[in-house]
């Protein structure tokens, strides 16, 4: 009865997000640069998808993934950060229990979708350098759509069961989660309750959305390097290294910072570590990825200038 109250207790309370609460001279700095960091995201995401849409020659899958991939930055850090910059301002630092669970489906779902999204997007490039005759019959709209559903349907389905399973577990009325979001490794850590079923059906998550999406980006990049030096002409190999390098880049940021998050185990993890590697993959990879599709990609540095020129 008294494990029943405490976890009632936690339910209806809510939770206290500790986050940087270790470096209270850290704290309003950080809600500067995070802020700023926000705002950049917001921005350069949704200039990518407007100039996706307005520029009629990046109606290619490469730009519809792409589109993709912003819109799902600016929700994923807008899942996060707002509740992140509340609490480094605001002394208290409580979250709700309402506010933690929605927190915690969605931004899992988000995430894993990400994952593979950015294999999807791997095997787009693929074809686009192996295969370049025919990148236009194989990558066809109808196969982009049923790809891009995959990587959302993905999210929504391992967010549903590996949430589920982390908001089942007791937390005998504890209330401090020392992190700055509701994340499932964390809540795990917050446990009062055995939680080896938990940690198992984590650690086969991450290897679906981690290992896998991985293997395949790493095949792909095998093949296309095979390709690109296949290629006699130095600016042939410099056209193809630059339409891939911009994707790899992303991967190489995107997936270092979560396996070395989610392939540890809960308990063994540093809590100031797991910290500034989560702020890394919520905040600042976000923010990265227009900035490396733009300044790295001639197409889409011509297409901004084009609808510029039309809007002034």
């Amino acid at each position: 009865m008294g494990m029943m109250r405490s976890t009632n207790e936690s339910k209806l309370t809510g939770f206290i997000l500790l986050g940087f609460s270790d470096y209270p001279q850290l704290q309003k700095v950080l809600f500067v640069v995070i802020l700023i960091l926000y705002l950049l995201t917001i921005f350069g995401n949704t200039t990518i998808i407007l100039v996706s849409r307005l520029e009629s020659k990046l109606h290619t899958p490469m730009y519809f993934f792409l589109s993709h991939l912003s819109f799902l930055d600016i929700c994923f850090t807008s899942s996060v950060i707002p509740q992140l910059l509340v609490n480094l301002w605001n002394p208290l630092k409580n979250i709700t229990y309402g506010g933690c669970v929605v927190q915690l489906y969605v931004s899992l779902a988000l995430g894993s979708t990400e994952c593979v999204l950015l294999a999807v997007m791997s095997y787009d490039r693929y074809i686009a350098v192996c295969r370049p005759l025919h990148y236009t019959v194989l990558m066809h709209p109808h196969l982009c759509m049923a790809l891009a559903s995959l990587a959302w349907l993905s999210g929504v389905v391992t967010t549903l069961v590996q949430s589920t399973l982390t908001l089942q577990l007791r937390f005998c009325g504890h209330r401090q989660v020392d992190h700055f979001i509701c994340e499932v490794p964390v809540l795990i850590r917050l446990a009062c309750v055995d939680t080896t079923f938990n940690e198992a059906e984590l650690f086969v998550a991450s290897i679906i959305f981690l290992i896998v999406p991985v293997s395949i980006i790493l095949v792909s990049y095998g093949y296309i390097a095979q390709a690109v030096l296949r290629i006699k002409s130095a600016s042939g190999r410099k056209k193809a290294f630059g339409t891939c390098s911009s994707h790899l880049m992303v991967v190489i940021i995107f997936y270092g910072t979560i396996i070395f998050m989610y392939l540890q185990p809960a308990k063994s993890r540093s809590k100031n570590q797991g910290k500034f590697v989560s702020l890394f993959y919520t905040v600042v990879t976000p923010m990265l990825n227009p900035l490396i599709y733009t300044l790295r990609n001639k197409e889409v540095k011509w297409a901004l200038k084009k609808v510029l020129e039309k809007i002034l």
